[in-house]
């Protein structure tokens, strides 16, 4: 059985017809047609119904049709290895959700590309349900996910940092000057959501909805950017990951306030399928992802020490006054 055969086969599923195969593989009509039928000769079954000018897959092309998307696909690796040992190139297919997008991948995308700019890379956003079938599918070679830490059967999965949430506010905002801000006093707030399936949007409501308090559901946002601009204009509160609002924060144009995220928090997880073959490109792209992660957690740490070291400070001043 010939791989040519097969590809030809796959073009012509795609496409729907001889004719626009042929186009697109740059053949003549008759030598696509030649190919299907030394492959149904050779399989000694028909792969198409043609009916009233239109192409159908029989029960036997159907058959047929995930072991040429297979073979298909290990060629393309063959060919990605042989290239390997000279350069690496190829391409990633990488989904994530868009505050991860915006505010985790560029630093990673960055450094690859300056390392490895014969890698085509192409981003697919999407929710994290969305992002692991994809994944089942193929359709994505690495997934970026923002959730509760989550594993699964089918899929690799490692945990790069436990993202710390905040709950921002406008400046002038009563909330701002608590001590403590609780679920009760979210009861008549204006809360700008992100969109509906948010794993971090969820954990929040869900947490409200257990303290008797039931958000208005109807200001829904797709983009933290818009989001944060309205919460800037006096708009509202919204819960979101800490990371998309530092610039905001140190540059004192919004407040976060004194909330207890500690039930709500997420993690930013990276998957992929655990039958992915790690061509070069992934391999590199996962040590560059996991590097960036060491520094994300070190930087965190740093943080974390630092405001240690003040409290300690601040105590033992307030002991000695005393």
């Amino acid at each position: 059985m010939e791989s040519r055969h097969l590809f030809t086969f796959l073009v012509v599923v795609e496409t729907g017809s001889f004719t626009r195969a042929a186009q697109k593989l740059d053949y003549a009509q008759s030598s696509i047609t030649a190919q299907i039928q030394a492959l149904e000769g050779e399989l000694g079954q028909p792969l198409f119904d043609r009916i009233s000018k239109k192409i159908i897959l029989t029960d036997a092309g159907r058959r047929l049709l995930p072991y040429a998307q297979e073979i298909s696909k290990m060629h393309a690796m063959a060919q990605d290895a042989l290239r390997a040992g000279s350069e690496i190139t190829g391409t990633l297919r990488i989904g994530a959700p868009e505050s991860l997008a915006a505010f985790r991948l560029p630093g990673i995308i960055r450094e690859f590309r300056g390392r490895y700019p014969q890698v085509q890379i192409i981003l697919k956003p999407g929710a994290c349900w969305e992002l692991t079938d994809f994944l089942r599918s193929g359709e994505l070679d690495i997934a970026f996910l923002l959730q509760p830490e989550t594993e699964y059967k089918d899929l690799y999965v490692e945990t790069l940092i436990h993202e710390e949430m905040a709950l921002i506010a406008p400046l002038d905002h009563p909330l701002v000057f608590l001590e403590e801000v609780e679920p009760l006093h979210l009861k008549d707030e204006t809360i700008l959501h992100t969109e509906t399936g948010c794993t971090y949007r969820t954990l929040f409501e869900h947490y409200l909805n257990s303290h008797g308090v039931f958000p208005d559901p109807n200001l829904e946002f797709w983009s933290i950017e818009a989001i944060k601009q309205c919460v800037m204009a006096g708009l509202g509160l919204s819960f979101v990951p800490l990371v998309t609002v530092r610039s905001e924060l140190a540059e004192g144009k919004m407040a976060k306030l004194n909330w207890n995220d500690e039930s709500q928090r997420v993690a930013t997880q990276i998957a992929y399928h655990h039958k992915k073959w790690k061509s070069p490109a992934l391999a590199e792209f996962l040590l560059t992802v996991q590097k960036h992660g060491i520094e994300w957690n070190t930087a965190i740490a740093d943080v974390q020490d630092t405001f240690s070291r003040k409290k300690g400070y601040f105590r033992a001043g307030k002991s000695m006054v005393q």
